[in-house]
Parts: structure tokens; C-alpha cells; sequence
């Protein structure tokens, strides 16, 4: 079959998984201040957490435009795109247009795009379901349904290390912010049904949190053993390979995969953030 699988840059990917996926990313535009990054091969995260770090504001994201995905689309009979949740970003959006616009000139190419209803390495593993199958030769019809039952299934859990970048933008006020850091509340964070942002729990330290969170895949998921995990982290390389050592002697997970975050996802992870998918 000759296709191709278009992502939005909230997939994040290692160096493995550029060579053996069939992928290609459109990037958001990230702008922290006068500062403007684009959340592509160039990008340097360090750069970006240092600009946040620096910053009062609030990070601003724009999400790819239809002509972006357009470009994309163009040069594969069947393409399978995959975007952050729809709650998040209007991305979903724009990759639907965009296939209505090459649909209307190119008929009988076949597009597909899945709202992830997650963010980071929730694509990542979408994307890797699309590539399973596709190499399976099963029909696109037969790929679209398992992989929406697949994104259904899904869990995302993510814990952040500073609550600065969720103040800044609203998502908690400063005052609850304020009791987290003196309490030394860890909140361990996740993904509703729908692909909204949700608390989990509240924690007491970082330690604790990552060790409930070890409790809670047990507690929320099953069949591991036909299952990967997907670690993705913002500068905290040595805090997910605990994780992943933990979860290891624990669980029976097919694999686990352990990426660094793009632009994106640093925007919202912040420094030491982690995000965890299975």
C-alpha cells in the first residue's frame, strides 16, 4: 500500500521511531515572549525551557494550518493523519479541513484523521497501531476501526514537576497553585475519555507521586502483555528510566519506549515533566 502518516509535532518521537515510521510531523508555532520557535527538527527544547523559565507570561501555541497538512497529504494515495486531542488544540480541526480541500480535487485519495484524545507519546502510539496494521495489509476501513477502538482504550497520565507553566496559563489559579507548592502536592494528572485535562490524585512529593502512579496502571489497565508503554519526558531523562524500571518489574508490558519531548509537549510538561501512555 502506498501511504503515509501525518502527525502534528505533539508526537513525540525517538531516533528509532523517525527511522521506522512511515511519518511526517507538522509543527505548531510556539512563541514564549518577543521569542518565536518552530517546533520542528531545528528546535532546541533547552532553549525553550530556559525562555519559560525566564518568562512572567504565558508560552503561546499556534496550531498548524489546513494548508499545512494540505502539503502533507499530497504525496500518498492513503494517509492516515493523527492529531492531539480535539479538547486541546483546534489541530483536529484543521486536518479535517485540509482533507476536505484535497479531497475536492483528488476524489479517490483516501484520508483519515484520528483525533488522538491524547497529546505526546498518546500519538506516538497511534501511530505506531496505524503502522502494525498497515504492514498487516489489512483495508483501511479494517485499519480506521481498529485504531479508533485502540485510541478508545487508551490511558494518559502525566505528572508535572512545576505547576508554573499551568498557573501562567490559567489552568489552575495562582492561589491553588500557591497551597500545592507549600503542601508539596504532586498532582498526578490525566486524560478524560474525551481528551480533556482531569486530576487523578493529589500526592504528597515526588517520590510518592511517581510510585502511585506505578499503582495506577495496575489499577486502570489490563492485558499488558499485548501492550506498549510509552514514556515521554522534559528534561528528566533519569526520572523516566526509574519509571520504566518500576513499571518493568511490575508489569509484563510488550515494550516500553522512552522519548524525549519536542516543543510542544515542553510547553506543557515544563522542566522535568513526564507523560505516560499505554
Amino acid at each position: 500500500m502506498n501511504y503515509k502518516i501525518v502527525a502534528d509535532s505533539s508526537c513525540d518521537l525517538n531516533e528509532e521511531l523517525k527511522e521506522n515510521l512511515n511519518i511526517s510531523l507538522v509543527p505548531f508555532n510556539i512563541d514564549v515572549d518577543d521569542t518565536k520557535f518552530i517546533d520542528d527538527e531545528s528546535m532546541d527544547s533547552m532553549e525553550l525551557i530556559r525562555a519559560m523559565r525566564n518568562s512572567p507570561n504565558p508560552v503561546k501555541t499556534s496550531c498548524p494550518s489546513p494548508g499545512d497538512f494540505v502539503t502533507e497529504y499530497k504525496d500518498a494515495d492513503n494517509v492516515f493523519a493523527v492529531t492531539i486531542s480535539s479538547q486541546l488544540s483546534g489541530t483536529y480541526n484543521s486536518a479535517v479541513l485540509a482533507k476536505k480541500m484535497v479531497q475536492e480535487e483528488e476524489p479517490n485519495k483516501f484520508i483519515h484523521v484520528f483525533d488522538s484524545k491524547s497529546a505526546s507519546v498518546g500519538e506516538t502510539l497511534v501511530s505506531m497501531k496505524i503502522q502494525e496494521l498497515v504492514e498487516n495489509r489489512l483495508s483501511n476501513l479494517e485499519i480506521v476501526e481498529k485504531v479508533e477502538n485502540y485510541i478508545n482504550g487508551m490511558k494518559t497520565f502525566f505528572i508535572l514537576e512545576s505547576l508554573d507553566n499551568l498557573i501562567k496559563n490559567g489552568r489552575i489559579s495562582k492561589t491553588k497553585g500557591l497551597i500545592a507548592n507549600v503542601l508539596n502536592l504532586k498532582p498526578i494528572m490525566g486524560a478524560t475519555d474525551e481528551g480533556e485535562i482531569k486530576l487523578v490524585e493529589n500526592t504528597r512529593g515526588s517520590k510518592k507521586a511517581f510510585k502511585r502512579l506505578v499503582d495506577i496502571i495496575g489499577e486502570t489497565g489490563e492485558k499488558f502483555e499485548e501492550k506498549i508503554l510509552a514514556i515521554s519526558h522534559a528534561n528528566a531523562l533519569e526520572k523516566a528510566e526509574e519509571l520504566k524500571e518500576e513499571i518493568q518489574r511490575k508489569y509484563n508490558f510488550k515494550d516500553i519506549i522512552v522519548v524525549k519531548t519536542a516543543g510542544l509537549s515542553t510547553a506543557y510538561a515544563y522542566d522535568g515533566g513526564v507523560i505516560l501512555v499505554f
